[in-house]
């Protein structure tokens, strides 16, 4: 570990990280980016799961029943809410399904087979959004917009997302003796989808923005395994790394973020990477500040940390990260529940 955060000082890292989700919590449970921020539904279960594994199972639940309430008659969540109510009315397909990672890992780290109950109707109904959006190729479309209609494609790496998400479904379906053979054949056929005709995706050049996690999500998310994964990330390697920083968001742009490096650690260690893992999170935590929270990025040469807003989902990634990092080295560290 580096000198600033060294392993004695991880417990009270992790509860640091807890308590600033925690403080932006509303009490109707949603988890906003920042006080008067906007709440979305991905970050939102993101930080969700970083209570969890921090042991904040009453947070969790909060955030998660929240959810239950903001669902939408067709399974969907809005893209971002303000105040309670939607800022973004576009309903994303993998910001939807999220839901079921989140309340799956619930499960996992509480035993807690009541709670999935609970929220079963809410997790097949955001899968059964997500798969009604599939087309005759496998692919599932972005997302759609009530007026505006469907956007007309597919993306790669929201897809890659989605897969993982209903494989959670489906493990909670099993747990709950419920059958839902529709989801495995349909998810089968976005994975083959994946694999086999990548040109069905990103057909408006999305592929083609820069974006990090256009790299690193296949990976996260198990769509690409093995040497594959490995070429993968040593293709990109020097696109997106910044020695001693960590992972950009955009090539284009030198701004190193916490959130995607974060995630290329869990990338790493999911293939077995522990060197580059290691050294990653080193740099990563030299942006901790003084209040428990992250800095959102830093842009380079200068260093100058932008933008000053630190959000609640950049401090839920480096909980991940550490869980990911303890996992795979087989560490117990108080406060952290690793599944």
């Amino acid at each position: 570990m580096p000198e600033r955060v060294k392993m004695e000082d991880i417990p009270r890292l992790l509860s640091d990280l807890a308590d600033y989700i925690s403080r932006h919590q509303l009490p109707s449970g949603a988890i906003p980016w920042y006080d008067e921020g906007i709440t979305d539904p991905w970050d939102h279960v993101e930080c969700a799961i970083a209570l969890d594994l921090t042991g904040r199972f009453d947070r969790a639940v909060m955030a998660y029943r929240w959810m239950k309430n903001k669902q939408n008659p067709d399974g969907s969540w809005y893209s971002g809410y303000v105040d309670e109510k939607p800022k973004d009315l576009t309903r994303d397909t993998n910001h939807s399904t999220y839901i079921a990672t989140g309340v799956w890992y619930h499960y996992l780290v509480t035993k807690d087979e009541e709670f999935l109950r609970e929220m079963w109707p809410s997790v097949q109904g955001a899968i059964d959004f997500a798969l009604s959006l599939q087309q005759v190729g496998g692919e599932i479309l972005w997302a759609c917009n009530g007026a505006k209609g469907t956007w007309p494609g597919a993306i790669y790496a929201a897809s890659t997302c989605v897969w993982q998400s209903v494989i959670s479904g489906l493990k909670i379906a099993k747990k709950l003796g419920v059958k839902r053979p529709d989801w495995e054949a349909n998810n089968a056929r976005l994975l083959d989808a994946m694999h086999q005709r990548r040109e069905c995706f990103d057909r408006f050049g999305e592929d083609n923005q820069g974006f990090a996690t256009n790299w690193y999500y296949p990976i996260l998310t198990g769509v690409v395994t093995g040497e594959e994964a490995h070429k993968l990330i040593a293709h990109k390697w020097h696109d997106f790394v910044v020695e001693n920083w960590g992972c950009k968001c955009v090539t284009g742009t030198p701004w190193v973020t916490v959130a995607e490096t974060s995630e290329l650690i869990m990338s790493l260690y999911r293939i077995g990477d522990r060197e580059r893992a290691g050294m990653v999170m080193k740099w990563m935590l030299r942006l901790k500040d003084h209040d428990g929270g992250f800095e959102t990025g830093v842009k380079l040469p200068d260093q100058m940390i932008w933008p000053e807003e630190k959000n609640t989902w950049t401090s839920a990634g480096v909980i991940m990260a550490i869980s990911a990092w303890a996992k795979v080295e087989g560490l117990s560290i108080e406060g952290l529940h690793v599944p």
